[in-house]
């Protein structure tokens, strides 16, 4: 299972994901590229630290979507760095039909909340203004409904008396490293 990595942030996630890989704790899983919509995002800098190729690429000129072109455009790059699984970590944006159809059941996205609750952005802003008690991290299958694909697995975060939005956020995020990884492991030893 060779994968890409997609991400528009500060790469924790990835982080996690390539920590997991270099400690040999990912199955069969490998990754092979990592790409970012963002010029200057701090996730491409593990591309040198862990000898993963990263580049950015032009999404076009939307703000929450690919344009054709560039959908293409990673679609190719993602083929050719001899990926057939893309892992969405913290990419923010809606993934379109011509990329779903080229990596059919494929693409796996973490997202901050237990979900069918809280989608789209910010999830763990809306579990905490809603006043949840538990709330936690999924991972799924991205298809063209909105944080709507297969749940692969969760992983629940107990909201206790006396945190914060901001503990909560750090309660989540190490929810997350621990989630995508074991599910990326299981996945690529299926």
């Amino acid at each position: 299972m060779k994968f890409a990595i997609l991400g528009s942030g500060t790469g924790s996630n990835a982080k996690a994901i390539l920590d997991a890989w270099k400690a040999g704790q990912l199955g069969k899983a490998e990754p092979v590229a990592i790409f970012s919509d963002k010029r200057d995002a701090p996730i491409l800098r593990f591309g040198e630290v862990y000898g993963v190729p990263a580049r950015y690429l032009d999404p076009g000129r939307f703000r929450t979507k690919l344009d054709p072109e560039a959908e293409q455009c990673y679609i190719n790059a993602i083929r050719a760095a001899g990926a057939d699984w893309v892992v969405l970590a913290g990419f923010m944006r809606v993934i379109k039909p011509a990329f779903l159809d080229a990596f059919p059941k494929r693409i796996l996205n973490l997202h901050p909340s237990l979900l069918p609750s809280f989608k789209g952005l910010d999830g763990i802003g809306q579990a905490w203004d809603y006043g949840v008690k538990v709330t936690g991290c999924t991972v799924h299958y991205v298809t063209a409904d909105l944080d709507g694909g297969p749940i692969i697995d969760q992983q629940a975060v107990r909201i206790e008396e006396g945190d914060t939005r901001e503990t909560l956020e750090a309660k989540v995020h190490a929810a997350e490293h621990t989630l995508l990884p074991k599910v990326i492991a299981r996945l690529s030893l299926s």
